[in-house]
């Protein structure tokens, strides 16, 4: 991610949460992220996790690719490929491509590439406010959800089940390209 994105990044979770007039405090307890990291990504002292903004933006009621494409400027109802932004986790490699155009449309499109040897683990409140399929492009991914594990080869597409805590894991050599269809639900609340 480039340190202008990081920096844009940081304007954007800030600015949504004092949309939701949330304290530093509050977001930190609603997102289990610590006030001191959240600070630190307010003011782009540091670039986080995949799984880090996940937490983030379920608890502003946000997918990860909304959160990131708030960062990018324009409203275009055209994503060409050329201009679509990319994500790379920088603890595993992970590599997200917001595939739909920036909006709050009720679809989203994501392509991911999971590096051999990487996983990913997602908390189950990323999940509660979307309805999420996986398709799997090109290699294999083995997806934990809850307690259940699928293996997933090219061409397999798999719905989520009830929110629970997930794990997107390539136990293979060689890359692995999937795509991911979420639908929003609805957002969450947040009290007090």
């Amino acid at each position: 991610m480039s340190d202008d994105l990081t920096a844009r990044l940081a304007v954007v979770v800030r600015e949504a949460r004092t949309e939701r007039g949330l304290s530093v405090n509050g977001f930190a307890d609603f997102s289990g992220v610590s006030r001191a990291m959240i600070s630190k990504i307010e003011r782009a002292e540091v670039q986080p996790t995949a799984a880090l903004l996940a937490r983030l933006s379920a608890a502003l009621g946000l997918t990860l690719s909304e959160l990131i494409a708030r960062a990018e400027t324009g409203q275009p109802r055209l994503a060409r490929a050329a201009e679509q932004p990319i994500w790379t986790d920088p603890e595993t490699g992970y590599r997200r491509r917001a595939v739909s155009p920036p909006g709050d449309g009720p679809l989203e499109l994501v392509e991911v590439v999971l590096p051999p040897g990487a996983r990913v683990d997602v908390a189950a409140g990323t999940y509660a406010f979307i309805s999420q399929q996986i398709w799997v492009l090109d290699g294999q991914l083995r997806f934990h959800e809850g307690d259940a594990v699928h293996e997933l080869e090219a061409g397999d597409c798999l719905q989520l089940g009830p929110p629970a805590p997930c794990s997107f894991v390539n136990a293979t050599g060689r890359d692995c390209r999937y795509l991911v269809a979420l639908a929003k639900l609805g957002r969450p609340t947040h009290r007090g």
